[in-house]
């Protein structure tokens, strides 16, 4: 790709994907800023967690061009591919926390895994990063003992010890309380601001969409059928987002005799 923009932090181009012959991604083209919030919307197969597996370089590209931070991910070597994720930042739907772990522990795994700093200097960033997600006094709680918020927010905290340039969070709001979910928003905003950050979210919430994002991309059978800002979004004359912001169930008509048919064939 020429003329790359300095600003973007995430340019894909011509993106197209394949499991066997079924083609599950089809001419995918999305450009992220810096300090922006892009959340990508899509119901469930539309593609969303196979575009982040080819953006996080877990999928090589066999067509079209991913670039993140800089670099083009599908030329990078091994040890290149581990400096650039160094970079990045993933919070996990369930905050995938290590059951054996505390809640400190986990936290600092990327710090004891990456870095050289003394134990004093990890504590402190520990410290400072659960005090951000208001979880100060869990340092010594397991896994199991936090409640589905406290979760989503440690694994957020683990995300973010390194201070990344780039944050993927996948479902944020999954399996919360309204009131849990607003303030987990709250906080995806205030990272962006306070660690100058630009945050890629998927999920499946409106009400959390629109309250955070700065664009939407919307994906529906491995395309991508419209980006744009939330006033845009809601003024789409497309039927298939009119469909997702009304909750429209998406039915099939079906002719009764061709049913039947089909139920009695041999």
């Amino acid at each position: 790709m020429e003329n790359i923009d300095p600003k973007n932090v995430l340019e894909v181009s011509n993106l197209n994907a394949w499991y066997g012959n079924k083609k599950i991604l089809s001419d995918i083209n999305l450009n992220v800023s810096h300090k922006e919030i892009m959340v990508i919307m899509g119901h469930s197969g539309s593609g969303k967690s196979t575009l982040l597996r080819y953006i996080l370089g877990l999928e090589k590209t066999k067509t079209g061009l991913i670039r993140l931070l800089d670099k083009e991910v599908s030329k990078l070597n091994k040890k290149d591919l581990y400096k650039l994720r160094k970079r990045i930042g993933v919070a996990f739907q369930n905050g995938a926390l290590f059951s054996s772990m505390t809640v400190r522990e986990n936290i600092e795994l990327p710090l004891h895994e990456n870095t050289e700093l003394d134990e004093k200097t990890i504590h402190i960033m520990t410290k400072l990063k659960l005090e951000l997600m208001q979880l100060s006094g869990t340092e010594s709680l397991m896994p199991s003992e936090l409640s589905g918020g406290m979760l989503k927010r440690a694994g957020l905290a683990r995300a973010v010890i390194m201070d990344p340039e780039l944050l993927f969070f996948d479902e944020p709001s999954a399996g919360l309380d309204p009131i849990t979910s607003a303030h987990l928003d709250n906080l995806i905003l205030q990272l962006r601001d306070a660690l100058n950050m630009s945050i890629i979210v998927v999920t499946h919430d409106l009400e959390s969409a629109f309250k955070i994002a700065d664009r939407i991309t919307v994906l529906d059978k491995g395309k991508i059928i419209m980006v744009g800002d939330k006033g845009a979004i809601k003024k789409s004359r497309d039927a298939r987002i009119i469909n997702m912001l009304e909750r429209r169930a998406i039915t099939n008509n079906i002719d009764a005799d061709d049913y039947l048919n089909r139920l009695t064939r041999n």
